[in-house]
């Protein structure tokens, strides 16, 4: 009896000694949650020294840039194909010519049909020059309500075609505008045609003119 006692005694502190343990197994704390790292901040808000510089486009990725060949020409504006087709119609013809009214861009400039024509043999003021405008507004006086004749040589100044011009009464309009002392006679290209009729002193008078006439 005695020994069957130990026994139980032996059982009953094994039994408690796991179901302590058991229990303290079940109520042991969790372990602390790990914080979560703070969102990281978008480039943009970076500092100036720390923000990534953009990478530059290449070139090449454009679609709105058609590289020009090496060596290539522009291509030529409706004006410059129509001058050029008229200076090869005065060569291959020896005489072409145009009739209309004429619209005045400055003292050796004006456009007929579209036609963009830089009087022969003379140099008138540029606008911004001194009798630049004056220069202009005797043009428009010669030309208004006339019809005028230019007769194109087989030459071209800046994608304008070179030609002598007379009003419909037979009024050589470099002739006039020289006379009334508002352009230069130009004998590098008249030989000196219209020369006499420089009132004198001119030359002191269109001196920006003249001095662009010497180079």
């Amino acid at each position: 009896m005695e020994l069957i006692a130990v026994s139980l005694i032996v059982v009953s502190a094994y039994l408690v000694r796991n179901y302590a343990h058991s229990t303290k197994d079940q109520t042991a704390p969790l372990p602390p949650p790990v914080a979560a790292s703070p969102p990281q901040k978008p480039a943009t808000d970076l500092p100036p020294t720390t923000r990534p510089k953009p990478r530059p486009i290449p070139s090449s990725t454009w679609t709105d840039r058609t590289p020009t060949p090496a060596g290539a020409r522009p291509a030529l504006t409706a004006k410059a194909r129509r001058a050029r087709q008229l200076v090869e119609d005065a060569r291959r013809l020896d005489r072409c010519i145009l009739t209309g009214k004429a619209w005045v861009v400055d003292g050796d400039t004006i456009v007929i049909d579209g036609v963009h024509i830089r009087i022969a043999g003379i140099d008138a003021p540029e606008l911004n020059h001194p009798y630049g405008q004056a220069s202009k507004w005797a043009m428009v006086r010669l030309c208004r309500g006339r019809t005028v004749t230019a007769r194109i040589r087989p030459e071209l100044s800046y994608d304008r075609v070179v030609a002598h011009c007379r009003l419909d009464d037979g009024t050589d309009i470099a002739e006039a505008l020289v006379a009334q002392g508002l352009a230069l006679d130009w004998p590098a290209f008249s030989k000196g045609h219209y020369s006499r009729f420089e009132p004198p002193g001119i030359r002191k008078k269109l001196w920006k003119t003249a001095i662009r006439q010497r180079g």
